[in-house]
């Protein structure tokens, strides 16, 4: 009895000392970034040496990519042939660990959306997919999500041709672009995510459903979606080193719901306790380290966003940061996670305004492991996470399937505009 209640001690003085932990936040503004509304700083990714990838929207609602490194210290960039408009300049949004970024911009000639790649030295290459449109917006080609850079340089992302049909497409090292479609995609197939391996997933709709997909370095595509009679769509949105996916899943309620999904295709369904069952509301995950963790925002019932993470073994923690919104459309979102556990995204104030943010409080694998490197190499914890037995999963109070088959006769649900989720 003695025993147990001396464990019982220890975990509550464990958990109280991670509740402590997970108020240590770093919030940031970039130099230059606007104070109205809708306007402000908007970290994407972080790598493993703690520099984060974004853009900010200044004065007049132009975009600035920018660099923030592990100090604190800004470089802003722009791509020289953006417009420089309102909604117009350039984006950051995936950072590798060599410090190279990708994203897009609009061009200021043609209005459309050009891809992509400032290398550490500042250098920057543009590129496009040979069969993207000219523009203007939407045509043109969009690297455009956290973790679309992987270490060797490799880009993946999506354009969108002149018939305003979308497309995926990886783009090599070496500057090669090879185009894809998903199997039985009609007219939209979009990447977001890529590993050190060279894996892609994404999503694409067929004319009855919207499915996710896996597509290894050789090319071959596999499809797939969450089921369940209440599944109206499916979306993967990264990767892990270890070949795991996370994404989100749409009911016909039109509420999101998490899922994650192991190499070997059983896929586990998840919510944060607080988040939000109405139209529009939900669980949106964005990023997934090497050891699992999974980091993303929830809409509540009240259209408030908040942050979370989720661990491997099924964890979810939920956090605000101080000085965030407490209205609809406020809040705080989290983005991109490395592996060492640190978490970027934005928060939007009461006024409206985004900021950035950091924090290095949550599930710090490095310290947990140290065979885990600061790099995208892959981890063993992670396979450790993913042989983790259906039967233990359920006992967790979590929903673990096998891929399920992609129904005729499920209702299409039309991609959403993916500024909704990651900001541009």
């Amino acid at each position: 009895m003695k025993k147990r209640n001396l464990i019982a001690t220890v975990a509550a003085a464990l958990l109280l000392a991670v509740s402590a932990l997970a108020q240590n936040f770093t919030t940031f503004d970039a130099p230059g970034a606007g104070t109205g509304s809708g306007l402000g700083t908007l970290p994407i990714s972080i790598n493993p040496k703690g520099a984060i990838a974004g853009l900010d929207r200044d004065a007049n609602a132009c975009r600035h990519g920018f660099i923030r490194d592990k100090h604190g210290n800004f470089t802003i960039f722009d791509d020289p042939n953006a417009g420089t408009g309102s909604g117009e300049g350039t984006r950051g949004y995936s950072i590798n660990p060599a410090g190279a970024v990708t994203g897009w911009y609009t061009d200021a000639i043609t209005g459309a959306g050009r891809g992509y790649v400032r290398a550490p030295d500042g250098t920057i290459t543009n590129f496009d997919a040979p069969d993207a449109g000219q523009g203007p917006y939407p045509l043109g080609t969009y690297p455009w999500s956290v973790n679309i850079l992987n270490p060797s340089g490799v880009i993946t992302g999506w354009y969108v041709d002149a018939n305003s049909a979308y497309h995926g497409f990886v783009r090599a090292a070496d500057g090669t672009i090879t185009e894809f479609d998903a199997p039985g995609s009609d007219g939209f197939t979009a990447a977001y995510g890529i590993n050190p391996a060279g894996t892609i997933t994404g999503y694409a709709c067929s004319s009855s459903v919207c499915y996710g997909f896996v597509r290894n370095a050789k090319g071959v595509i596999t499809n797939f979606v969450v089921p369940g009679d209440n599944v109206d769509g499916t979306g993967a949105e990264a990767i892990s080193s270890a070949g795991v996916i996370t994404g989100w899943w749409l009911d016909v309620n039109t509420a999101y719901h998490g899922f994650v999904r192991s190499k070997q295709g059983v896929i586990t369904t998840f919510d944060p306790p607080d988040s939000g069952t109405g139209n529009g509301q939900g669980t949106i995950p964005f990023s997934i380290n090497a050891a699992g963790a999974i980091a993303g925002y929830y809409i509540d019932a009240n259209g408030v966003d908040h942050g979370f993470v989720r661990a491997a073994d099924g964890t979810i923690t939920e956090f605000d940061v101080p000085g965030a919104g407490t209205a609809s459309g406020q809040g705080t979102q989290g983005s991109g996670n490395n592996n060492r556990g640190a978490i970027t995204g934005d928060y939007i104030d009461g006024n409206g305004v985004y900021h950035g943010y950091l924090t290095d409080s949550f599930f710090d694998a490095e310290d947990l492991n140290p065979r885990l490197e600061a790099s995208d190499a892959p981890a063993q914890i992670a396979g450790e996470a993913e042989t983790t037995s259906t039967a233990a999963r359920a006992s967790q109070g979590q929903q673990v399937v096998r891929d399920g088959n992609i129904r005729k006769g499920q209702h299409r649900q039309l991609p959403f505009d993916e500024a909704t989720f990651l900001p541009q």
